[in-house]
């Protein structure tokens, strides 16, 4: 909440400025932590509570209390900002520009996002389902996420999903 209050101020004084209208604000921050989820309590995993970051992005442009569930890796805010401000990104980042999305959160942006942690895992998710790998132990799960947003429920030994691991793994 204290954080919030200090967003706050920040905001009202931009607001009451002359370049307030003129303005891109971005609020990110560091991955989760897993408070307790699967038994966890540091960022160490790949489970949803560790990997999902806050993105919120207001300015010109941008219609106001939009909310969009497209996926994106924190480095795609580097061309998207050069986007909105008319500054070509450069050549070599591998970010995406989101600006489509910001205007019409329904737009998709990337349709899958791979992660890993050290050496010890690796995982995919696409819109639906996420696969872990932990490949030290020859382990994998897989979880639909639209069904099971907690990853409680793991697919990767059912044989209906079967095609669908294989194609992830």
């Amino acid at each position: 909440s204290y954080l919030d209050q200090l967003i706050g101020r920040v905001l009202d004084t931009l607001d009451a400025s002359p370049e307030g209208k003129n303005t891109i604000v971005v609020f990110t921050a560091d991955s989760g932590v897993a408070r307790g989820s699967h038994g966890l309590i540091g960022k160490q995993n790949l489970y949803e509570p560790s990997m999902r970051v806050p993105l919120v992005v207001v300015g010109p442009g941008i219609p106001a209390n939009r909310r969009t569930d497209a996926m994106c890796y924190l480095f795609d805010v580097l061309p998207t900002l050069g986007a909105l401000s008319g500054v070509p990104g450069p050549k070599t980042s591998e970010g995406l520009d989101l600006s489509a999305t910001l205007r019409n959160p329904t737009t998709p942006t990337r349709p899958s996002l791979m992660f890993a942690y050290q050496k010890v895992q690796r995982g995919l998710r696409d819109e639906r389902y996420k696969l872990i790998r932990y490949p030290h132990v020859d382990r994998t799960q897989l979880f639909d996420l639209l069904a099971d947003p907690d990853e409680r429920t793991d697919l990767s030994t059912r044989p209906e999903h079967a095609a669908r691991l294989a194609a992830m793994t």
